[in-house]
């Protein structure tokens, strides 16, 4: 046994608690105040989740929100306009989707929206590399509207 002085254990250094990144509302000026507690859209740090949006018409104060139209093609495109208006007001873009939920009220609808979601993806939003997408089939929606479209965006 050694006669030599015994070092006391060396204590880690403590790292000051991460704070977390703060959660804000997304709401574009288009849109609705919503007739609930939820939000159109929820930035936390460099995500965003735009929440479950329609084809109803950017807002007019006074009045109920109105459809697009009765149409599909009406519909899917004002849809997808309105959720791109969240994602920009949230500070991201198409480009920055990586997962998209389409929710349709007819299974008749599928093949005649994929040609409009592709169409607009591709030409109007300008994207090069589709999100993931899931499509179903879903009974929820209000009268008359017949597509409801989420996204979930990652930005850099």
């Amino acid at each position: 046994m050694s006669d030599a002085p015994v070092e006391p254990p060396v204590k880690a250094a403590v790292e000051p608690p991460v704070k977390a990144a703060t959660k804000t509302a997304v709401t574009p000026p288009t849109h609705t105040t919503p007739p609930a507690r939820f939000s159109h859209g929820v930035r936390k740090g460099n995500i965003l989740q735009v929440a479950g949006q329609v084809g109803f018409l950017p807002a007019v104060p006074g009045q109920p929100p109105a459809p697009a139209g009765p149409t599909l093609r009406e519909q899917t495109l004002q849809t997808l306009a309105n959720v791109e208006a969240v994602l920009t007001e949230g500070g991201a873009s198409w480009e920055d989707v990586v997962m998209v939920r389409v929710y349709l009220t007819d299974t008749g609808h599928f093949a005649e929206f994929n040609e409009i979601y592709d169409e607009y993806l591709t030409g109007t939003a300008g994207l090069t590399g589709p999100p993931a997408a899931r499509t179903t089939v879903y009974v929820g929606l209000p009268a008359g509207l017949l597509v409801e479209i989420d996204a979930l965006a990652v930005l850099d």
